[in-house]
């Protein structure tokens, strides 16, 4: 049986070292997504040990192509931590990563406290400050991303940057119908809509505080959730240039140096 303990351990080394290990659930297949966030808790502990604190939330496979791509049938969440976000048109070193993809996201901003059970979209839409357009960077310190969704779970949800536009947008629109292209070099590689999060990204932020409700996490003000990729995430090479382009919320690029 797994010792959430030193599998958040062995996760944090993987992550410092930039040298990936073994499939958590290779070793134990019996781990469970309620065994992988424990995990997943002990190994932001470590984290925050080095001053750095939640500043938002992310969503994970919550659009099918994403699930499909990963082998698993849920999505999952994880915390964003302050040194995990980045601003609109940053250079990011993939020598400081293992094996990084981005995606193109929406983000929310809480202007007031969420807490489940019982959140509606509803409400969510009465707590929100504005929408934000995003990329998200994933990466995985589990070998050639062979994960399922317990080893994902506890791998911070796969999360490793969040680069955010700095135009915040009243969410004075039906972000199911928010369009996004996203390209690489100027070329087109993926198109997207709101509604792959979830169905609706204001629904997935309820989902999220609905299903934190157990564990006593209320969503604060001023923190960000990230709702979900709208494409199936791809990788990336030094040189790169990658822009999002949202309907309504602007555009939000990142270009990538390193590779030694």
């Amino acid at each position: 049986m797994t010792n959430p303990e030193s599998a958040a351990q062995a996760l944090y080394q993987a992550k410092k070292t930039r040298v990936p290990i073994a499939p958590l659930t290779e070793t134990d297949p019996s781990l469970t997504a309620l065994d992988a966030y424990e995990i997943q808790g002990h190994l932001v502990q470590l984290l925050m040990g080095e001053e750095d604190k939640i500043v938002g939330y992310k969503l994970g496979l919550t659009s099918k192509p994403m699930r499909e791509m990963m082998g698993v049938d849920e999505p999952d969440y994880g915390p964003v931590l302050s040194s995990m976000v980045f601003d609109d048109g940053v250079t990011v070193d993939m020598d400081d990563y293992i094996q990084p993809k981005v995606e193109a996201e929406i983000a929310l901003m809480l202007a007031k406290p969420l807490q489940g059970p019982g959140v509606t979209a509803a409400q969510v839409s009465d707590s929100l400050s504005g929408a934000i357009a995003a990329i998200e960077m994933v990466d995985s310190r589990i070998e050639n991303w062979k994960i399922k969704l317990p080893d994902t779970i506890a791998d911070l949800a796969s999360s490793a940057a969040a680069v955010l536009s700095s135009r915040v947008v009243p969410v004075d629109f039906d972000a199911r119908l928010c369009g996004m292209v996203i390209t690489r070099n100027g070329e087109t590689v993926a198109t997207g809509a709101g509604a792959a999060a979830l169905g609706d990204p204001v629904g997935a932020v309820a989902w999220l505080a609905n299903t934190l409700a157990p564990f006593g996490v209320v969503l604060e003000p001023g923190h960000f959730i990230m709702t979900g990729s709208l494409h199936a995430a791809f990788e990336v090479e030094p040189g790169d240039y990658v822009q999002a382009d949202f309907d309504r919320l602007g555009s939000v690029s990142m270009t990538f140096k390193g590779g030694s």
